[in-house]
């Protein structure tokens, strides 16, 4: 009679496991939903002060992480506060799984509209459901459309998509043309543009890879070192674009730029050195020799 009756008891314990998970899995739910508005609110709080904070011009120390790979979400903010939205527009490639992505902050707690892209079917199916399932972006997720971008394509599906003209961010990092790409970029106007350079070529060489429509650091055509464009380079371009460089991120690779008629009074053009004065890069730039008899063109 007691072994039937442990019996029985198992099995109501083992009946009522789906229900208590279900209800686990309710807790779960609600408290990422506070934690979403615990993250909103922070920030709201830190951008109210950082705008009426008439005193703090120093951009190094603003930056954190909430889904940049690094710190970029605290610079970005931190620069807004400064200069103000114009219509919280901003496009991005290449976004990722959406849960790591530059603009996906500026997404969910800024009310940004935004176009990503990213050449990866996955990556892109990742992130339509990462935004389809957030809460604050359930009802009107950004378009994230798989394309692998050229200089051919770029302007035809930015037109197509509606977002030309004046945007207020632009960021940049496909690991390979980006040269180019920025080159040709002349139907968005951003006021703000981040972008990854790379940081293993010298800060006095202006470089970048020729031109390849299907260009793919990882295919082992090349050393995987062989690709981007050099810190001077895309100065050298945004300065042509009407850009100065303003900042860059605590490891000197991701720069962030701002249209001329922006900000200045806060953010004053910066030397491309300051970029190169961390370890990260100080290590980075020994691989250059590695590297340094590819094919790069001058630009």
């Amino acid at each position: 009679m007691k072994f039937f009756n442990k019996t029985i008891s198992l099995y109501r314990l083992l009946l009522s496991i789906p229900k208590q998970l279900n209800e686990l899995k309710k807790q779960i739910s609600e408290l990422k939903k506070m934690n979403y508005s615990l993250i909103e609110l922070n920030q709201k709080l830190i951008f109210e002060y950082y705008k009426n904070d008439t005193d703090t011009i120093n951009l190094n120390d603003k930056g954190f992480r909430v889904h940049s790979q690094f710190e970029e979400d605290g610079l970005l903010l931190f620069i807004f506060s400064k200069i103000g939205f114009s219509n919280k527009k901003g496009v991005e490639m290449c976004c990722g799984w959406g849960n790591e992505c530059m603009l996906s902050n500026l997404i969910l707690y800024h009310g940004f509209e935004a176009l990503l892209f990213d050449g990866d079917e996955n990556s892109v199916e990742r992130a339509r459901t990462f935004f389809n399932n957030h809460p604050n972006t359930f009802q009107h997720p950004p378009k994230v459309l798989q394309q692998w971008i050229t200089k051919d394509n770029v302007i035809r599906i930015i037109k197509e998509n509606g977002f030309e003209g004046e945007v207020d961010i632009f960021s940049l990092d496909v690991d390979g043309i980006d040269f180019y790409l920025m080159k040709e970029l002349n139907v968005i106007n951003p006021r703000v543009v981040i972008c990854e350079v790379h940081n293993v070529i010298p800060s006095s060489l202006s470089l970048t890879i020729p031109y390849s429509d299907d260009f793919d650091y990882t295919n082992g055509k090349f050393d995987p070192e062989f690709r981007s464009v050099s810190l001077l380079g895309m100065v050298n371009l945004m300065k042509n674009k009407g850009y100065r460089l303003i900042g860059c991120h605590k490891y000197g690779f991701n720069v962030i730029f701002l249209r001329n008629n922006v900000g200045i009074k806060f953010f004053p053009e910066i030397n491309p050195e300051q970029c190169f004065e961390n370890a990260y890069t100080r290590e980075r730039s020994k691989v250059w020799s590695r590297v340094a008899a590819m094919p790069w063109e001058i630009v």
